[in-house]
Order: structure tokens, then C-alpha cells, then sequence
């Protein structure tokens, strides 16, 4: 046997797979724990099979998450500030309120249409009656509210605890709206969906007299 086929024969070198970077990783451990969270509830999900998802030991997903606990609010609090942060832009697009209004309501169908398994998550876990998650939900809940209420406020003369009701009253229709509609499995265009309930809630706050 020559040297060179000696060489051709002898087994390639192992190599090390590259480590992600903390950030890459705890993102890719995240979306891992969406799945089986969604798949199997949050009391249902085993972090064994979501470091097996995300093709990591335990040791690895318990360095970055101490618990499930912590690894399912860390995934709520991810999809809360994305949802925050669209519906802020949309509230930001323009000062016209009726614009206004159809930027808020398409963002809430978006955040549906483009994850699902987020919805999911964030309205319909087993675990939105626990008090830690309720809290974070219904921050979420009031903060945007109050944001709409502002706006209402500004632009109507109702005092601000009526404009903050109202900003409760379109954050719910919105929400509810669209989960319906994702339910409906594509039945409807998501345009023509947050067009009409876009449509039906500033034909009601349209109509309240504007501060002079």
C-alpha cells in the first residue's frame, strides 16, 4: 500500500461544530421551545424534547434558561415587544386617526397571519391564568390601550378615563377580529378581514365630537 492510498483510505479528521454566538443561540433555542410549546402546552412541553428540537444537550438550553419557566416567559416577553412594536409603528404612521385606525387594525391581523405559532403563545397557552404571565398580558393589554386612549383623548373632549375605555374596546375588537379570522383558515383575505372591522370601529369613534 502506497502512501497515497494510505492517505485516501485514513478516516476524515472530526471537526467541532462551530459554536453560535450567544445571541444566535438563545434565538435558536427560542424558536425550538415555540414549537413544542405550541404542540404540547406548556405543560405538556419537556425540556428534554426541546433541546432535542433544537438539537442541543440540556446543559446547553439550561445555560441560557434555568427552567421552563424562565424559557417560556423569556418566548412571551419576545412576542409581546414584537406585537408592542407594530402596533406602535402603526399608531406612529401617520396623525391622521383614520388612518390611524386602519394601521392598528392591520397590525393585529398581520402578527397573526405571519406567526401563528406566536398567537398561539401569547393568547391561547394553558398557562395565561398564572399570575406572572397575566401580569405581563395584561401590561401588554394596558399599555397599548392607554396609547389609543391618548390619542382619543387628544382629539376628543372626552375626559381620559372614557378615551382609555374606548382604546380597551378597539385593542379587544382588533384582537378578537383577527384570531377569529386566522381561525377561518384563510376563508378571507386578511385586506378585505381588517378592512371591515377597520370600517365598523371608526364609523363608531368618528362620530364622537372633536376637541375644538
Amino acid at each position: 500500500m502506497t502512501l497515497e492510498s494510505s492517505a485516501k483510505d485514513a478516516p476524515a479528521p472530526r471537526t467541532t461544530p462551530a459554536r453560535l454566538p450567544r445571541d444566535e443561540r438563545r434565538a435558536q433555542l427560542l424558536a425550538s421551545a415555540l414549537e413544542v410549546f405550541v404542540n404540547h402546552g406548556y405543560h405538556g412541553a419537556a425540556m428534554d424534547e426541546i433541546a432535542e428540537t433544537a438539537k442541543v444537550s440540556k446543559p446547553v438550553l439550561y445555560q441560557h434558561f434555568p427552567s421552563k419557566r424562565d424559557l417560556y416567559l423569556a418566548l412571551l416577553d419576545s412576542h409581546l415587544e414584537s406585537l408592542t412594536k407594530m402596533l406602535v409603528a402603526a399608531l406612529s404612521s401617520t396623525t391622521d386617526n383614520k388612518l390611524r385606525v386602519q394601521a392598528t387594525m392591520k397590525a393585529y391581523f398581520l402578527f397573526m397571519a405571519n406567526d401563528d405559532q406566536a398567537h398561539r403563545l401569547v393568547f391561547e397557552s394553558d398557562l395565561v391564568n398564572d399570575p406572572e404571565v397575566a401580569a405581563r398580558l395584561e401590561k401588554f393589554n394596558a399599555n397599548y390601550s392607554d396609547a389609543i386612549g391618548q390619542v382619543i383623548a387628544e382629539d376628543t373632549k372626552l375626559p381620559p378615563v372614557e378615551a382609555t375605555l374606548l382604546g380597551r374596546a378597539l385593542a379587544g375588537m382588533a384582537q378578537v377580529s383577527a384570531r377569529y379570522w386566522l381561525e377561518a383558515n384563510g376563508d378571507l383575505d386578511i385586506d378585505v378581514a381588517s378592512d371591515l372591522v377597520y370600517r365598523l370601529a371608526w364609523r363608531g369613534i368618528s362620530r364622537f365630537p372633536k376637541e375644538s
